[in-house]
């Protein structure tokens, strides 16, 4: 290549890398502003949490019974439990409750002191179960039960069916990000902002809160034979939170 050739080579190579190089510094002048506005914008958001709730009637009653007996002799004491627990799983069976299970079965010692001695004088054995009915049915089956031979009623506890907990979940839900929003607009028009778009959900859940259930002791179950047991379930709560982020 001659000598004006090769000149006029390296002079347009030169005048490339300026061009280039004023491109890409332009570009980064022009870049940097927007992102600094795109930062800025996102910035500008206000965080609200709302909150539903939802009391939907308790129509289900949850229900722990059981037999104990006392006798001279473990084997005694365990097979009149075992009689008597039987009786009464074969009521509940007749009566379609739901959920059915055992949920305890014991044999222990029973002893007398006097003197400080110590003396073996029996053995108690029960056996528990639990179900669930509706709770219009539950007073008239406790009284059943104890005739059959039940003579612990543990506890009830109170629920709702499980399509009712359902449905008013989605409820507690739609009234708690409706709160959220009307929390946002009270704020921005305070503050002569525009409410934009909402940015970030975050679902805090939607838990059931049912009626605190109420023990029985056992001489309220020995009471019940001889009047109908009266069984109100009240009201189960659902609660839900919702928090949004919006922008402005």
């Amino acid at each position: 290549m001659n000598k004006p050739a090769w000149l006029g080579s390296q002079l347009l190579t030169g005048n490339l890398w300026k061009t280039l190089s004023l491109g890409v510094l332009v570009c980064v002048t022009f870049t940097q502003p927007v992102l600094a506005q795109e930062k800025q914008r996102m910035l500008r958001t206000l965080t609200v949490t709302g909150r539903g709730v939802e009391a939907i009637p308790a129509t289900l009653a949850q229900v722990v019974l059981g037999v104990e007996v006392q006798a001279k002799t473990a084997q005694e004491a365990q097979q009149e439990a075992a009689r008597r627990s039987s009786a009464v799983v074969t009521l509940l069976k007749s009566r379609n409750v739901d959920k059915l299970q055992t949920t305890g079965i014991t044999l222990n010692p029973v002893y007398s002191y006097k003197d400080n001695i110590q003396r073996l004088t029996g053995y108690s054995a029960s056996n528990t179960v639990s179900f669930r009915i509706g709770t219009d049915k539950a007073g008239s089956l406790l009284d059943e039960a104890v005739k059959a031979g039940a003579t612990q009623i543990n506890g009830i506890s109170f629920v709702a069916t499980d399509e009712a907990i359902a449905q008013a979940q989605k409820q507690a839900l739609k009234e708690a990000t409706q709160e959220a929003q009307q929390q946002a607009d009270a704020v921005f028009s305070a503050l002569g902002f525009q409410r934009k778009e909402v940015v970030s959900i975050q679902v805090n859940g939607a838990s059931t809160t049912p009626p605190p259930p109420r023990p029985m002791l056992r001489s309220e179950a020995a009471k019940v034979a001889d009047a109908s047991t009266p069984v109100e379930g009240g009201e189960q709560q659902v609660e839900a939170s919702v928090t949004l982020e919006i922008s402005y």
